[in-house]
């Protein structure tokens, strides 16, 4: 029932059990701090006031008491009932078996029923269906149903549901765990089945510990069930349709998983501990790709794909991603992994989605879930309608430790899983030694993800038996710890004795289970044992990255783009954009006229346009790319009378693919991560992420070391991403003037990626289109866009329609209006970007240039070597070759091109600098003070050089 349906009769009896506990609750916070009571709520406690003494709510109440048995008990006492019961829901956890170490001390001060002024006899006199509506029939009276919710909510496996400000979701979380319905029966074959699954889990890494001793492997020992969980997991969400279940973990545990959940054959990963890696042993059957890269990675960083089937007839792709040492950074790139599996990009306007098709499972450590600030961030996207993936179920493989830090000294909150419940993210906390209840975790988690569409949290409370890594010695630092842990048995040891205790299998069985595990491995170890390690090793990128970008048509006729620009400023019938920007659009019109020139934001949308035409989806996100930082893209309309939005490139007639456009949260490292891993999952698909300023990158760094720029290296993972990334010194100070393109070109090596710097629109047309081209390719990369702010509107930078018709990108450009007569020429200037628009514009105005030629450098990596050394050859009298930039010598692109433009310069001309001087900060912070800098830089430029001529 809602609360608007109860208002309707008699507000305060709509509410019973556990819903009715939770209501006051929150009815004491509304009578304290309104404002942090849901607004549904907070507007029927302003209707309904308290709950009066003549409420019946939900149960047999006459005027101020109840009747039981001839007898009558206090209202006050059923209130204080009914709060016991919901302080149990909220804190019973406290006091909960959750820990295997039993080395936390319980709390159970807030579940006594003492606290609360009542007795035995007192609640014996209180139905039990007042209490606990779900409890079984077997308990008769308020009393045993406290019991009853007792043993529910402190057994090894607690439950933190208080948080969810959802009546309804609230409400169907505590009937689940009351009437025991994510409790699943497990059959004897089934227990047998998880209790094999235990014995392959912990004989794997016994086996590694004794054959390949003192070699890392940060083993899972501690929280073993994670594996059977992920098997659960994948079984009952392949029953709900699911084709794609996409996994993202840190190093802990990472190789038991990619052995038991992914197929990874032992052999391969025993070669790998032997140096002898050996493509040959991946399996055919099923396997979609184990993860290579020409320079690799460590064993416990790689990934795998795999097809899986269940059941026969039902089939299911479970990836694990690549993961570097950062431990979190992985999360919102499978989370962009599972957004794209889930959406069909086949028909125009935004793709369709279907959550049912994908399912993300994160696994955190406990130290790094709190303590990295990439997971809040990540957390923030699950109800964005652009990163939303239908729900999230996040693990914390929980070891209580971070490397030798103890927990204390890590967070400042309870538990590690604490920060999600900010996000309303329901946590189920269960003890390791209990694997049957981590499997009903599991099931509660995907009936809820299922139901909700929302993320759900499992903190799996275990302890890690080795220290950090293998080589470590834990007893230096945590003794009393590893005092315990060394007399704790494992957690298959421990089920195997309940099982044999409760008569489900036999010993000889249990024994034959471990022993089976065994010979498993060792005849895997077998086949690979005598493998001597490679001795040469291939470090160098495959041909066809090597050798570059073919020669790629992007030109597209003058008739077409004029049938797509006419298309583009027209609106629905009734759609009222605004005023003043509806004229703007509509000038575009006039662009393909006599004189007619097309901006950067004009010419990007045409590439749009274009490439949806060609079949190729597009993705668009950024902090403000709806409309565009400067007011430039306006790809989003919005009616100025109704606010609702229409976006001109979901109605071009000849669109082939969807266009999604999405403005992003304020956040740089998980948005840029989930369009990395949007990319990857969909490689056909044109991802852009767009920095607000360039200078934003800076926040993301982590994404373009680890995932964009090496990706491919150390996994063989392909990325066709752009990043657009605004730079150039206009006077607004250091922080908006630096997209820091030193750093992209200094992460440059092996055809990773592009990085460009264009000087006009048609440019940034041929580029876009070139990029959607390669998507598919072999030779496809990432492309880094140093994109402009004030050059946006300017017409220096427009094209005219002829230059999309006829001309491909072109790596560098050199001057039409200058260098006619070659032999005349004395200094080259070579620039990038807007200094080499604001150059040529300045040249334009001067006369007797004879003696100046300005190349812009459009592709500074790959440098376009060949081609320059070739056009230099023609200035046969040639004096000078300068470089001139806006940013400070130590920072652009300068260290970079130096030695490449020396070598391709002619013999005994070396190049010279022009520009600002080293410095620590990008740029001045006095507009005036820059516009004078770079008046100086300009005219050096442009300044010939008499000295010698008298």
């Amino acid at each position: 029932m809602t609360i608007k349906d109860a208002k309707a009769y008699d507000s305060w009896k709509a509410f019973s059990g556990p819903n009715l506990g939770y209501v006051i609750g929150q009815y004491d916070l509304f009578q304290t701090n309104p404002e942090e009571v849901d607004p549904e709520l907070k507007n029927f406690f302003e209707i309904a006031g308290p709950p009066s003494l003549d409420a019946t709510v939900g149960a047999a109440l006459t005027n101020s008491t109840v009747q039981s048995a001839g007898e009558v008990l206090p209202m006050k006492k059923i209130m204080s009932a009914v709060k016991l019961a919901e302080n149990i829901r909220t804190y019973g956890h406290l006091a909960a078996n959750i820990y295997p170490l039993k080395d936390t001390p319980l709390n159970t001060e807030q579940i006594e029923f003492e606290k609360f002024g009542l007795t035995e006899a007192d609640l014996r006199k209180i139905p039990a269906d007042l209490i606990c509506p779900q409890a079984p029939a077997s308990v008769k009276d308020g009393y045993e149903a406290i019991e009853y919710l007792k043993q529910l909510y402190t057994q090894t496996i607690a439950f933190e549901f208080h948080h969810v400000s959802d009546v309804e979701e609230h409400e169907w979380l505590n009937e689940m765990v009351e009437s025991r319905q994510m409790f699943p029966t497990l059959t004897k074959e089934k227990k047998a089945a998880l209790l094999k699954r235990l014995s392959e889990v912990e004989g794997f890494e016994k086996f590694l510990h004794r054959t390949f001793v003192g070699q890392k492997r940060f083993s899972i020992e501690g929280v073993d069930p994670l594996v059977p969980m992920l098997d659960e997991m994948i079984s009952e969400t392949v029953q709900h349709g699911t084709s794609n279940v996409n996994i993202a973990m840190a190093h802990r545990g990472r190789l038991n998983v990619l052995a038991h959940i992914l197929g990874k054959p032992y052999e391969m990963i025993f070669s790998e501990f032997q140096h002898s890696p050996n493509k040959d042993l991946v399996p055919s059957e099923g396997s979609i790709g184990v993860t290579f890269g020409w320079t690799g990675d460590v064993k416990y960083h790689l990934g795998l794909d795999r097809q899986v089937t269940k059941e026969s007839t039902k089939k299911v792709r479970v990836t694990l991603a690549n993961n570097p040492s950062h431990l979190e950074v992985v999360g919102p790139v499978v989370e962009g992994y599972s957004r794209a599996a889930q959406e069909d990009r086949t028909q125009k306007g935004y793709p369709q989605q279907d959550v049912s098709k994908s399912l993300a499972v994160l696994i955190h450590g406990d130290a790094a879930f709190p303590g990295e600030g990439i997971v809040p961030e990540t957390l923030n996207l699950s109800g964005l309608k652009g990163y939303q993936v239908g729900g999230t179920i996040h693990i914390i493989a929980n070891n209580r430790i971070g490397f030798t830090t103890e927990s204390e000294d890590s967070r400042s909150t309870r538990y590690a899983s604490d920060m999600a419940k900010g996000f309303e993210v329901p946590v189920v906390h269960v003890n390791a030694d209990d694997p049957e209840a981590c499997l009903a975790a599991v099931h509660l988690a995907v009936l809820y993800r299922e139901k909700y569409k929302k993320d759900f949290l499992i903190d799996l409370i275990g302890y890690r038996r080795f220290g950090h890594n293998e080589m470590d010695e834990p007893l230096v630092t945590q003794p009393q710890t590893y005092a315990l842990v060394h007399k704790h048995p494992t957690q298959k040891e421990l089920y195997a004795k309940q099982l044999i205790e409760a008569g489900e299998i036999t010993e000889q069985e249990a024994k034959a289970l471990a022993e089976q595990a065994d010979a498993k491995l060792l005849e895997a170890y077998n086949k690979v044992s005598g493998n001597k390690p490679e001795e040469e090793f291939e470090l160098d990128p495959p041909a066809t990255i090597a050798n570059g970008l073919p020669k790629i048509s992007t030109a597209v006729s003058t008739e077409e783009l004029v049938e797509i620009n006419e298309q583009l400023v027209k609106w629905p019938e009734g759609f009222t954009p605004n005023k003043k920007l509806g004229k703007i659009l509509q000038r575009r019109l006039d662009s393909f006229g006599e004189n007619g020139k097309i901006d950067w934001a004009h010419a990007e949308t045409l590439a749009f346009a274009s490439i949806l035409k060609d079949g190729t989806p597009i993705r668009l996100t950024g902090q403000d790319s709806e409309r565009g930082t400067f007011a430039q893209r306006n790809i989003v309309l919005h009616d100025s009378v109704t606010g609702q939005t229409y976006s001109p490139l979901h109605a071009i007639e000849s669109a082939n693919a969807s266009f999604a456009v999405h403005n992003s949260p304020l956040t740089e490292t998980a948005v840029l991560a989930f369009e990395y891993g949007y990319n990857v999952f969909a490689p056909e698909t044109l991802v852009l992420w767009e920095g607000q300023f360039g200078d934003f990158a800076n926040t993301a760094q982590v994404i373009f070391d680890q995932f964009i720029a090496a990706g491919r290296a150390k996994w063989g993972q392909k990325s066709g991403l752009v990043m657009l990334l605004p730079h150039g010194y206009e006077g607004q100070g250091p922080e908006h003037s630096s997209a820091r393109l030193e750093r992209f070109l200094q992460l440059a090596a092996e055809n990773n990626w592009t990085v460009a710097n264009l000087s006009s629109a048609a440019q940034y047309f041929h580029i876009l289109r070139r990029q959607a081209k390669i998507l598919e390719k072999e030779e496809v990369r990432p492309l880094v866009i140093m994109s402009p702010k004030s050059m946006l509107r300017n017409q220096v930078m427009a094209s005219a329609p002829a230059e999309f018709s006829y001309d491909e990108f072109q790596t560098f450009i050199e001057t039409k209006t200058l260098g006619q007569n070659p032999k005349s020429v004395e200094r080259i200037v070579f620039a990038t970007g807007k200094l080499a628009v604001e150059l040529r514009d300045k040249a334009a105005t001067q006369e007797d240039t004879d003696w100046l030629q300005i190349i812009s450098l459009e592709e500074i990596y790959p440098f376009p070597f060949e081609g320059i050394q070739e056009a230099l050859k023609k200035y046969s009298k040639l004096k000078e070759i300068v470089w001139v930039q806006e940013e400070p010598k130590n920072m652009g692109a300068w260290t970079f091109v130096e030695p490449r433009l020396n070598a391709a310069a002619p013999k005994g001309l070396t190049v010279s600098y022009i520009g600002r001087k080293r410095r620590s900060s990008p740029s001045e912070g006095d507009a005036l003070v820059h516009k004078q800098e770079q008046n100086r830089i300009i005219a050096q430029a442009l300044t010939r050089n008499l000295e010698g001529e008298k």
